[in-house]
């Protein structure tokens, strides 16, 4: 799903993407507006609305920079009509890592509050009723005070939503790592999870009788994405505690840097192997991918040896570690598939497909019961 996003830009070396449904809410904001003040009205909605995502686009950032002074890189930022999110490329490691990477994304909107009530004049108390509503249309009509007005209610409303202890929100992460911190990432994510979904129901429940769609939406959010997180920390219990050495497949097809296309094909055809090491002598020369050989399917040429368009940057991977350390280096080097080695020498390839299977296999078995020691790596606004 986060494929299908736009890129916009850069926030501090990170980049910044817009999801294919974003334009969504600008069209909310002109027609909330729009259907009281005409025309000016749906551009000034419009507006609001970036500047709104402009707050929540600094909120993650505030999540990113944290992560950063753990040693924790960001992919992306990218960001959805319901909020947005951080792509942190590894987990936080301890529970107070989790901690402050959690509260920093309020504390810049709190920032953000405090400089346009200075710079203003403006007191909280002072604020009208109508900035309490991130859509709502004010009755005094499209003004730089109602702008001012109501982008310091929306981030005073973004610090209270966002602080709510219900996972996965901020103030649920922070439950959380209070709660990992007595009785282990996986047991403190089931009970910040299982709070987080019972308070979505009651209140998805309340919000659709209310007539309050919106509401409803974001409830039935929390509800799927705190189920998510449960599932995803027994799947990281089984990453943390299996090594990748009973991961690699022992006995892959493999080709030679003279083989052609030809053969590549017709190895893709009669297994479900997706990559193939090219070997040289026993050593590891390159990669072929599915993708790959179908883009030189494409390409002009009759049928072409593989050492003319293998991959020959590989990403090695040292048999010891465990699944978990080796997801984190195939995400950060943005690679589906990396070579296993052992003391230098190449003992086959594995795929992020081979690491999902390797935890659907272990979580049957019921591997994935015991303590988790890992936190979620995705961060929301």
């Amino acid at each position: 799903m986060l494929r299908h996003s736009w890129h916009v830009g850069a926030l501090a070396g990170i980049d910044l993407k817009l999801h294919f449904t974003f334009p969504l809410v600008l069209v909310l904001g002109a027609l909330q507006w729009g259907s009281a003040h005409g025309g000016m009205g749906a551009l000034f909605g419009a507006l609001l609305m970036l500047a709104l995502f402009g707050c929540v686009a600094l909120h993650e950032l505030g999540h990113a920079l944290a992560a950063r002074r753990f040693g924790i890189p960001t992919r992306e930022i990218v960001l959805f009509p319901l909020g947005g999110v951080a792509l942190l490329a590894r987990s936080a490691r301890r529970p107070a890592e989790e901690f402050w990477i959690a509260v920093a994304g309020p504390a810049v909107n709190v920032v953000i509050a405090a400089v346009l009530a200075l710079i203003f004049g403006l007191a909280p108390a002072a604020l009208p009723a109508e900035a309490a509503g991130l859509l709502r249309a004010a009755p005094e009509g499209p003004s730089l005070g109602t702008f001012l007005h109501w982008l310091l209610g929306a981030n005073l409303s973004l610090v209270a939503f966002n602080l709510l202890p219900v996972f996965p929100m901020d103030g649920g992460r922070v439950l959380r790592a209070a709660l990992a911190a007595r009785l282990g990432w996986q047991r403190g994510t089931r009970w910040a999870a299982g709070l987080g979904q019972g308070v979505a129901l009651v209140g998805g429940l309340a919000a659709l009788l209310g007539g309050r769609l919106l509401l409803a939406v974001l409830a039935a959010f929390v509800f799927l994405a705190a189920g998510q997180e449960r599932v995803a920390a027994d799947a990281r219990h089984v990453l943390a505690t299996l090594r990748l050495s009973d991961a690699y497949n022992r006995h892959a097809l493999a080709l030679t840097p003279d083989d052609r296309l030809s053969r590549v094909l017709q190895y893709l055809l009669t297994s479900y192997q997706p990559d193939f090491a090219v070997l040289d002598g026993g050593r590891l020369a390159g990669v072929v991918t599915r993708e790959r050989a179908m883009a030189r399917l494409r390409a002009p040429g009759e049928d072409p040896r593989v050492a003319e368009w293998m991959e020959t940057s590989v990403p090695e991977l040292d048999a010891a570690l465990t699944l978990e350390e080796a997801q984190e280096r195939l995400a950060a080097a943005d690679r589906s598939c990396g070579a296993v080695v052992h003391h230098g020498r190449f003992l086959g390839l594995v795929s992020v497909a081979d690491l999902a299977e390797a935890i659907a296999v272990a979580a049957a078995l019921g591997s994935a019961r015991p303590e988790l020691s890992r936190p979620s790596a995705a961060r929301r606004a």
